[in-house]
């Protein structure tokens, strides 16, 4: 595979990953959650534990700079002739469930938005046209890496561009008396203030999410053992003050009794301060931040069975390079597919399955990869390795199981039902390819 992504690129490809619809639809979720403006302790305590998750991500990728990173990551880590491969093909199992939820929760935030700029959409129309946009991207992504890096970064210019625009707007016509009117006991540390935290934390941790998409493109990356962390770090830093800066700024101008309830945020923020014509200005540039974030999940994701048929411990239709473009052109399409299939679910069921699925299969085992891989990488001067080293990978493991306990039992069910499903396929596989834990002497 070709490598055409540079810093900018892989940034770009991290941002759009980032900002998608998520902060421009989820800011009333997380109010509804902690009933009031304190919600923005959700976002602080998010942005820890990405930053934190982000130090994880950046040793990892620096250490092993290979497509469908944590493939590898936790392969390598668990041991890659014993339970390295069940830990493995566990994080494979979900991805073919979490990457096209991921790439189907911003097609169905973009139909959502839609509904500001045409209100006669309705009922079967807004699951189509977001099974669409997952078609679309799905297309344009059938190209050489070269011309995805040109686009990632024309669309990332759109995106900073928006969050200029709302953080601007928000500043000139702020009201401290309304950004900062917290309810009655908003800071009493009862269960529900605990529980809902954690809410108002797994939401901020979905719209931070993707700081790590380049880890999935490593062997695309142009010197990527100084590029991956690099800009994975850029990326967390530059959008957690854009996220911070708008939250306030938002409800600076709308009241967060009012706020709690839209269902397209900064539209109304908008409405409020330029009226209609503001509005669905500022709905359409959202609608291409949106379209440009589907498009680089579906770019990361797509890379992971590709990866690991590659490896050969997947279907070996995925291991196939279009001829010419050397991209993965089978994976493309099956994760395309799969994510406007998805498009049938609600978006707060697909932010919560997705957060504790990808945590409890994947983000934990991380935290604890990284410190075993620690021995191997620590004297090669080229790797990036994470400050006060084990302390990020620790504060993000407790923030991740916090993040679990507090989502609810139904989520946690669906984590460990897909876990038994996983070890019970990964068990069935090998024993009759009899690989660990079935190979004989």
């Amino acid at each position: 595979m070709k490598q055409g992504i540079d810093l900018k690129g892989a940034i770009s490809a991290n941002v759009l990953n980032m900002i998608g619809v998520g902060p421009f639809l989820t800011i009333p979720l997380a109010l509804t959650a902690m009933g009031g403006p304190q919600a923005m302790f959700g976002w602080i305590l998010g942005a820890l534990i990405s930053l934190c998750d982000g130090l994880v991500w950046a040793e990892l990728g620096s250490a092993m700079p290979r497509s469908g990173g944590p493939y590898y990551y936790l392969l390598e880590a668990f041991g890659p002739n014993s339970l390295g491969r069940l830990v493995s093909f566990l994080f494979l199992w979900q991805s073919m469930l979490i990457g096209p939820i991921s790439i189907a929760s911003g097609a169905v935030g973009f139909s959502q938005y839609t509904k500001y700029i045409a209100p006669g959409l309705h009922g079967w129309q807004l699951p189509a046209l977001a099974a669409l946009v997952c078609l679309l991207n799905t297309v344009l992504l059938l190209r050489r890496i070269e011309s995805i890096n040109g686009l990632s970064i024309l669309i990332a210019v759109v995106v900073f561009a928006t969050g200029g625009w709302i953080l601007l707007s928000g500043v000139l016509h702020f009201h401290a008396a309304l950004a900062f009117d917290f309810p009655a006991g908003a800071f009493h540390l009862s269960h529900s203030f605990w529980t809902g935290l954690g809410a108002a934390t797994l939401i901020a941790v979905y719209d931070y999410g993707g700081y790590y998409n380049v880890c999935m493109i490593g062997e695309e990356v142009r010197s990527p053992r100084k590029t991956i962390p690099r800009s994975i770090l850029i990326s967390i830093c530059l959008v957690a003050v854009l996220y911070l800066a708008m939250n306030i700024s938002i409800l600076g101008v709308i009241p967060w009794r009012e706020a709690m309830h839209s269902e397209a945020i900064v539209a109304l923020f908008m409405d409020h301060i330029y009226g209609l014509i503001g509005a669905r200005i500022v709905s359409v540039l959202i609608l291409v931040a949106t379209f440009g974030s589907v498009f680089a999940i579906l770019l990361g994701f797509s890379r992971v069975p590709y990866a690991a048929a590659a490896d050969g411990h997947f279907f070996s239709v995925f291991s196939k390079l279009h001829p010419k473009g050397k991209y993965p052109a089978i994976a493309v399409i099956t994760m395309g597919t799969l994510s406007a299939l998805a498009c049938i679910f609600s978006l707060s069921d697909l932010i919560s399955t997705l957060i504790v699925v990808q945590t409890m299969l994947q983000f934990a085992a991380q935290c604890i990869a990284v410190i075993l891989l620690r021995k191997r990488f620590k004297d090669d001067p080229s790797c990036f390795h994470m400050p006060l080293f084990p302390l990020p990978a620790i504060i993000a493991l407790c923030g991740w199981g916090y993040i679990v306990i507090t989502s609810g039992l139904r989520y946690i069910s669906i984590g460990l039902l897909l876990m038994a499903l996983g070890i019970a396929a990964y068990l069935l596989r090998s024993f009759k390819a009899r690989e660990w834990p079935f190979r004989t002497a």
